[in-house]
């Protein structure tokens, strides 16, 4: 579900490929949560691979928006909303050219070189895997990864259909098999919320201009205060949200109100 670059048609003349979904909604499913044993699906497990010949422009466009795919995910770590994809594009070629498997650990990411081996990890219930990515997507605004249906499956996100995750881009050369995730610090909670952030702000003026437009879009529209690299920034932002479809409803209001820039954070 969410991933609209499946089956894409490559033009191989522009190096540019179009998706064949449109909907930013859920577009698919798969078996009911139990259903399948996937106790031996193993996590994936990295090695040095070259980029993959297809799936790696500078740059592509899906729904009229560009994305860029970056040169290296060494260094990337993201946290956000994960969805996944199931048995409607089960055997369809991904954009890497593979055929997409949904009882495999792989999924989708917008702009990581392909193939990426990246880290997830719950930050709901601290389960983490190691996935493969190479596809593309997810184009829903909201989402930053897709995963796979077993991959979903052993985070534990397939009945809510998303999930609050921290994304970490593994280098195979430093890749060890008995390598455990970093383990959360004593006394740690588990992620229950998220937020909208549609501004952060240096001059607490701006900040204060940005919250006065978006007046009466929400209740939980509100000025956050924090220190960033020695800087103390005004953090226009919504939340803290509990579920992903909440958050769509506000992206939608925002639109309408001309604020297309925003990120989801998680504190």
């Amino acid at each position: 579900m969410n991933s609209m670059l499946r089956t894409g048609v490559w033009v191989i003349a522009t190096g540019l490929f179009t998706g064949c979904a449109t909907k930013p909604q859920r577009l698919d499913g798969g078996p009911a949560p139990g259903a399948v044993d996937l106790s031996g699906v193993s996590d994936a497990v990295p090695k040095e691979e070259p980029r993959s010949k297809y799936g790696n422009p500078a740059s592509y466009v899906v729904l009229g928006k560009r994305y860029y795919v970056m040169r290296s995910g060494e260094g990337y770590k993201e946290r956000g909303i994960a969805s996944w994809y199931g048995d409607k594009f089960h055997g369809r070629r991904t954009s890497s050219g593979e055929p997409y498997d949904m009882y495999a650990m792989t999924a989708a990411h917008k702009s990581l070189p392909l193939p990426t081996y990246v880290s997830v990890t719950n930050l709901r219930n601290g389960k983490n895997i190691v996935v493969r990515v190479n596809d593309r997507g997810p184009f829903h605004e909201n989402r930053i990864i897709d995963l796979s249906y077993a991959a979903a499956s052993r985070l534990d996100i397939l009945r809510g259909g998303t999930g609050l995750v921290e994304v970490s881009a593994i280098n195979p050369a430093d890749y060890k098999p008995d390598m455990q995730p970093p383990t959360p610090a004593p006394g740690a909670r588990p992620v229950t919320g998220f937020y909208i952030q549609v501004g952060a702000f240096a001059d607490l003026g701006n900040a204060r201009r940005l919250s006065a437009r978006l007046a009466g879009l929400d209740r939980s529209l509100h000025i956050s205060q924090a220190v960033v690299n020695g800087r103390t920034l005004y953090r226009v932002r919504l939340g803290p949200l509990l579920d992903t479809e909440a958050a769509d409803i506000l992206v939608a209001a925002l639109f309408r109100r001309g604020v297309s820039e925003y990120r989801i954070t998680i504190d």
